[in-house]
């Protein structure tokens, strides 16, 4: 079956060729997130994002693919020779590759990049770009007469926006999101929808925040009363502020702080369901992958990369350029540096001390064995 049109789902129209899927496979074109049919030459793309033309600048090409999935007008990318390989033995229409692949005659155009996934990814929001939205109100909507909501702004279904929000132009609210009192978000934001917004958070311009998420709730901060063994709350009475071109991920949750701010700084990725304690402080170009947690008061500096299922303790400090392999644990107060360095296991240390360690322990429990 085939669902043309804004399909969400077709199958193999080439069962059983190698590299693509079989009959019974399925490829998904996310139609209702991003536009995609947008017809452009092949000379446009590449004066667009800066690479060099290899064939006929006139072909058109009209989505982004994965070599698997690629149909004619389709638009691949390759990061080695062998990948090159399989993209010019796919459908696709064109394909961007390294300097690797300049070298002889090639059956496609090719498009010569010097990172192949970065200009890959770049021609992607060109023929592939956000949906847009309409403009205006849905009449379901309940928005204070003290909010301010600049031109352009989509609010829609069931948005809730309390007292003197400020939103700026062309930006979206999501169905069902609850912005609270004198939040502050910016220009071309994107607010997908049930996100929750609590009060006097500030989001700066072209935030994405994805389903689920939770923006500005209170931090788990608690007192212990050594007369009674109770728990009484530490006030959370602070701030939380997001940068410029921040992506939260859905179910993502990132709390204020208790008496100063949480802030995540300009250019960073969170992953779905991470999340961030009070007073954390988060700089900018970082990325972080999903289940990773965030004790209070940690810093983590510019162009750290985290993976998944991290835990970072209390006060901790993430130096600059640090990457936190996956599943690493970072004690209490600790510091991590060294940029570029790789660290892995609990306590987090760098990938090569863990691998001698690892080696060491096979040792042993081999002679334990004997």
């Amino acid at each position: 079956m085939f669902l043309n049109g804004e399909n969400a789902l077709l199958v193999s129209k080439h069962p059983g060729r190698a590299g693509l899927a079989t009959a019974t496979e399925f490829a998904f074109r996310v139609a209702s997130v991003y536009n995609t049919g947008m017809k452009t030459t092949l000379a446009m793309v590449a004066q667009k994002i800066a690479a060099r033309l290899v064939g006929d600048g006139a072909v058109e090409v009209k989505s982004v693919a994965s070599v698997a999935s690629a149909e004619p007008g389709d638009l691949v990318f390759a990061e080695d020779e062998a990948a090159l390989a399989r993209a010019l033995d796919s459908l696709a229409t064109a394909v961007i590759a390294g300097e690797f692949a300049s070298g002889g005659r090639a059956p496609k155009p090719l498009l010569i990049a010097r990172f192949p996934k970065l200009a890959f990814a770049r021609a992607a929001r060109l023929l592939c770009p956000p949906r847009s939205f309409e403009p205006g109100i849905h009449s379901s909507a309940v928005v204070e007469d003290s909010a301010r909501l600049g031109r352009h702004v989509s609010i829609e279904p069931g948005v809730v926006i309390g007292e003197k929000v400020v939103i700026g132009e062309r930006t979206r609210i999501g169905a069902g999101s609850v912005i609270g009192p004198e939040v502050r978000i910016g220009s071309e934001c994107n607010i997908a929808a049930n996100v929750t917004v609590y009060p006097g958070v500030r989001l700066g311009n072209r935030v994405m925040v994805h389903s689920g998420a939770v923006l500005g709730s209170d931090g788990f901060g608690y007192v212990s009363d050594p007369a009674t063994g109770r728990y009484e709350k530490f006030p959370q009475i602070g701030g939380l502020q997001i940068g410029d071109d921040v992506e939260i991920g859905a179910n993502t949750t990132v709390d204020r702080g208790a008496l100063d701010l949480t802030v995540i700084g300009r250019g960073t990725k969170l992953d779905n369901l991470v999340h961030v304690g009070h007073n954390v402080r988060i700089g900018e170009d970082v990325v972080i992958a999903a289940q990773t947690g965030f004790s209070g008061s940690i810093t983590v500096e510019n162009g750290a990369v985290i993976g998944g299922q991290v835990g970072i303790g209390d006060h901790a400090r993430i130096e600059q350029g640090v990457v936190l392999g996956s599943q690493c644990g970072v004690l209490p107060k600790k510091v991590v540096r060294g940029p570029g360095v790789v660290f892995w296991g609990t306590p987090a240390r760098p990938l090569r001390q863990y691998l001698k360690e690892l080696a060491v322990l096979a040792r042993l429990g081999k002679r334990s064995r004997t």
